[in-house]
């Protein structure tokens, strides 16, 4: 029987292989992507991936668990380290089942949850409309400031006290600021209500000590491991300790199976990784580079949400350029500088061709790149912004050409390795 990638499925091989060297010679800057460590893909191509585990550590439905259990383990007890928790559940698949998981723990079909509206900066699973929690649930949702972009805490108290919802969220998907968890825990508490943090963007910067952490103020807290946190595909659920019987079986039996182990194990590996020194450097350079970049386009005539951030995102209204986010975006992928359209609040243009333009720094930041780089990204965009406008693709031909001379000096985590396994060498 063959063995190896190239043998089995060439053509999923070539992919790989492709994918490697696009990864290498452009700038992802989409601020939910990262790039793993070699010891993180390592974990997540492992063998564990064959056992099948229901249960938790010590109370499985199948046997042969002895070291499924260990392994589980250790990714619950760091976790609980590096972010200072009672009680975490490594199993979640992802990011949205995970907030699903909470909200089946704790309410009925019809109770009302209050997030951050979408075209705010919130995400798909704080209730909206077109989601599965916005349709089982009864969404309410707060915005910000049109003269700041920030939080509008009189409107989110005036909303809460109004709806008295069961669970209210902070935390969301284009949020270029740091939460005020302080704040929300007291108005959840006048509200009578749940606080649960969504930290899936910044919990690398949160394990980093560079964002105030939530779990001082938050009941529960949900992240993805696979942004900031520099770890595979996967999720965490965490809170205290009276909450741990409800969301250990709110995810398991009550929305899944079996854990993937071999993501557990990544996630195990991503968090021994969060808890040394050089991610603490790593987490207070991403806002360093934020900074810088924000700064570069402020100076180009940007208007930027917010006028900054505080952490890994930028949100860029492009109104002011007569341009639309969709537009630069594929403009900007055409040059090597990979990023996303995206509303902005009280953007008067539609989702699918919205103003907004959502970059990030933490895939370039692992990459090594620091102020300096960030700048040139920053005229990049600029002159691709501009490029877009007049349907120029020479000139985003140059900037691709710089982009990729850039990427040589700053490779990615296991890519060339990931090439190699995947042409069969």
């Amino acid at each position: 029987m063959p063995t190896d990638l190239q043998q089995v499925d060439p053509e999923i091989a070539e992919l790989i292989s492709l994918e490697a060297r696009r990864q290498s010679d452009t700038l992802a800057l989409i601020p939910s992507e990262n790039h793993a460590s070699a010891a993180v893909m390592a974990a997540t191509g492992s063998l564990l991936t064959n056992k099948y585990s229901e249960g938790y550590p010590g109370r499985r439905y199948y046997e042969g668990q002895q070291l499924i259990d260990r392994v589980e383990q250790l990714a619950i007890d760091r976790a609980k380290a590096v972010f200072g928790v009672e009680h975490a559940n490594v199993q979640p698949y992802s990011g949205s089942p995970a907030n699903l998981a909470i909200y089946f723990a704790f309410l009925k079909p019809g109770d009302t949850i209050m997030g951050m509206a979408l075209p705010m900066g919130g995400h798909l699973t704080h209730g909206a409309e077109v989601s599965i929690t916005g349709s089982f649930f009864r969404g309410v949702h707060y915005g910000v400031q049109k003269e700041t972009g920030r939080v509008d805490f009189d409107q989110v108290r005036e909303l809460a006290l109004r709806e008295r919802p069961r669970v209210i969220i902070c935390g969301g998907t284009a949020i270029p600021r740091q939460i005020d968890f302080a704040t929300f825990r007291e108005i959840a508490d006048e509200a009578d209500a749940l606080l649960v943090a969504d930290i899936a963007h910044i919990a690398g910067l949160v394990a980093g000590g560079a964002h105030p952490s939530p779990a001082p103020y938050a009941d529960v807290i949900s992240t993805t491991t696979h942004k900031t946190l520099r770890g595979p595909r996967g999720a965490m659920i965490m809170s205290r300790e009276q909450h741990a019987a409800a969301l250990d079986k709110a995810v398991f039996p009550g929305l899944q199976g079996g854990p993937h182990n071999h993501t557990t194990a990544a996630i195990a590996v991503t968090l021994k990784e969060a808890a040394t020194e050089d991610f603490k450097r790593y987490a207070q350079q991403i806002i360093a580079n934020a900074w810088a970049l924000a700064e570069t386009l402020l100076e180009a005539g940007f208007d930027l949400v917010s006028g900054g951030t505080d952490n890994h995102l930028i949100l860029i209204d492009l109104s002011n350029k007569d341009v639309t986010g969709k537009v630069v975006s594929q403009a900007l992928d055409r040059a090597g500088i990979v990023t996303n359209f995206n509303t902005v609040p009280f953007d008067k243009r539609r989702p699918f061709n919205p103003s907004g333009l959502r970059i990030g720094t933490p895939a370039i930041t692992t990459r090594g790149m620091k102020e300096a780089e960030m700048r040139q990204v920053g005229r990049w965009i600029n002159d691709g912004v501009e490029a877009a406008k007049k349907g120029d693709e020479a000139t985003l031909a140059r900037i691709r050409d710089d982009v990729r001379e850039l990427g040589q000096s700053f490779p990615v985590p296991g890519a060339a390795a990931q090439s190699r396994i995947a042409s069969g060498v």
